[in-house]
Order: structure tokens, then C-alpha cells, then sequence
């Protein structure tokens, strides 16, 4: 027996062919047991839609009103933007990956049927993930607030010199070296610009805070992982060049010498819908294709 007055929001990467033809199976799978499906307008304009699909004009908190679930088609990039789009509004998001990697996606394109399927008759969990909260300091004023998902990255502007910093946590310095830049990751992050920069892949039911630098010309920059309750900052040196702030990789600021990044644990997680209970570790060896051959397992 299915609910009515049910409505699900479809986020898309219309750009992509597959997105297209992804997203017209998933709504008609959807509409066709008798949920609603809104979109934005922006996307309607390029996917063939039927013009009982509900649109609205803007990506904000209160387009989702109503809405059970936020289901994103897509790659990291769009599944990123529709964190920031699921976080706002604390709808759950449901991802399906039309990407290379895709950690946050639940599903990949050949599973739309199920997903549908899980979908209409609400088999499926909901877990939060953490995120962290950014404030940027600049002689001693607050002059950006920020939060990210996956990572907060202090980084160079330019390729010619390197970006000077003093790493702090919990208010006590740690070290202070020249370097590429300082990815202060979450659990969810560990798979994405941190482990990229080298630092340790984290389960995500694992409640912590990295700090990993990239490229630093040190004998100690070692990845670090903190408590979630730790307070993180990187202090830009006022010798060094402009930095540049990048949360998530999406939104970004330019940071003048002296800048302090402060990072913490965020208020407000990212609600992820899942739909079975595969393990991190399977996950993990899919993502990267992990040779695991000659594995025979406990003893029995």
C-alpha cells in the first residue's frame, strides 16, 4: 500500500547524457506508484519531464518543504552540491553515481530500478554524517563563516612560493612549516582531498578531525587526527602570500597574510539515506578496486 501526498526531490547534473536519461527513468519509476516529484526550473529546461513533475524557481531551503527525500543524479561535484542543498533543509539525501569515485552515493546508475523501488516502499535507513564549521579571522575580526561535508583546505595561490603556516589545535601550537597547503578533513572527507594529500582513510562511523598537509617542506608534517571536540586552526604567516580558502572544493575565499582558519566540529550534519548495510571495508575495495585475492578468511 502506497502513501499518497508523498513528494521526492530530484537534483541532476543535466550536463551529462546519462544524467538525462537517468533522471526520466527515476521520475517516471516514481510518479508511476503515485509519488510526487519536484525539480528546480533550471533543470526542467533540459530533462523531458512530464508537466505533472512540480518545479520551483530556486535551490533553497524552503524548496524542500514537504519533500521525504532529496535524490541527487550525478558526480561528486553535484552530490556535494546537493549536501549543501540536504543540509540546509535536513531532508536526507540519496545519491546515485554517475561519476568515476563517488563515495557519497549509495547506488551507481545501474541500480535506478532499485532505487526507485527502495524509494517507494521506504526501505531505507538514514545516518548523519559530520561536518565542520569554518570561521576565517583577519586582525582579529570575524570575516567569513563557512562549513563543508568533506574538507576545508587552506591553500596557495600561487605556484612560485609556498604558503607559510603555523598549525594549532585545542589553542596550543603544533608546528609551523612552508607548504602547498593544510586539508582539515571529517571522517566523510578522508576518501576525497585527504587521502588524495596522503592522510589515512577513516571509517566514517569514527568520530574525529584530520589535518593533513600537502607537500610540506618539513621533517614533521605528519597527517593528525584529533578528537571531534578538538578546535583546529591554521595561522597564515604575515611574510607569506595570499592564500586561498576551499570548503568542499565548491565555495571559496581569498585569505590575506595573517589569516586565521578556525575549524570545529559543525552544528548542523549532512542526513544520508542509505539503502542496505554494506560494510565500509567492501565500499573501500569497490571504490578503488583493491586487489583482495588469495583472502581465505577467519579460520572457522
Amino acid at each position: 500500500m502506497i502513501e499518497t501526498g508523498r513528494t521526492v526531490f530530484l537534483l541532476a547534473h543535466t550536463g551529462r547524457p546519462a544524467a538525462i536519461r537517468s533522471a526520466e527513468l527515476v521520475v517516471k519509476g516514481l510518479q508511476r506508484c503515485g509519488l510526487g516529484v519536484r525539480v528546480l526550473e533550471s533543470e526542467a529546461v533540459d530533462l523531458p519531464l512530464p508537466s505533472s513533475v512540480e518545479l520551483v524557481p530556486e535551490a533553497t531551503p524552503e524548496a524542500l518543504d514537504g519533500c521525504e527525500l532529496l535524490i541527487v543524479l550525478g558526480g561528486d561535484g553535484t552530490l556535494l552540491r546537493g549536501a549543501e542543498f540536504a543540509r540546509a533543509s535536513g531532508v536526507p539525501m540519496l545519491g546515485v553515481n554517475l561519476g568515476r569515485v563517488g563515495f557519497l552515493a549509495e547506488a551507481e546508475r545501474d541500480d535506478l530500478e532499485k532505487v526507485v523501488d527502495r524509494v517507494v516502499t521506504k526501505e531505507y535507513e538514514v545516518e548523519e554524517r559530520m561536518t565542520v564549521d569554518v570561521v576565517v579571522h583577519s586582525d582579529g575580526d570575524i570575516v567569513h563563516t563557512d562549513w563543508a561535508l568533506n574538507e576545508a583546505a587552506v591553500q596557495k595561490m600561487s605556484a612560485e612560493r609556498m604558503l607559510e603556516v603555523v598549525l594549532e589545535i585545542d589553542g596550543r601550537p603544533v608546528t609551523a612549516f612552508g607548504c602547498d597547503g593544510i586539508v582539515c578533513a571529517t571522517p566523510t572527507g578522508s576518501t576525497a582531498y585527504a587521502f588524495s594529500a596522503g592522510g589515512p582513510v577513516v571509517w566514517p562511523e569514527v568520530e574525529a578531525l584530520l589535518m593533513v598537509p600537502i607537500s610540506a617542506h618539513a621533517l614533521f608534517a605528519k597527517p593528525l587526527v584529533t578528537s571531534p571536540d578538538s578546535v583546529l586552526a591554521v595561522e597564515v604567516q604575515p611574510h607569506t602570500p595570499h592564500g586561498v580558502l576551499w570548503c568542499d572544493g565548491r565555495r571559496t575565499l581569498e585569505l590575506p597574510p595573517g589569516a586565521r582558519v578556525v575549524v570545529s566540529r559543525g552544528a548542523v550534519p549532512v542526513r544520508l539515506a542509505r539503502l542496505h548495510h554494506a560494510s565500509f571495508t567492501d565500499r573501500l575495495v569497490a571504490k578503488f578496486a583493491l586487489p583482495v585475492s588469495g583472502w581465505r578468511g577467519a579460520p572457522h
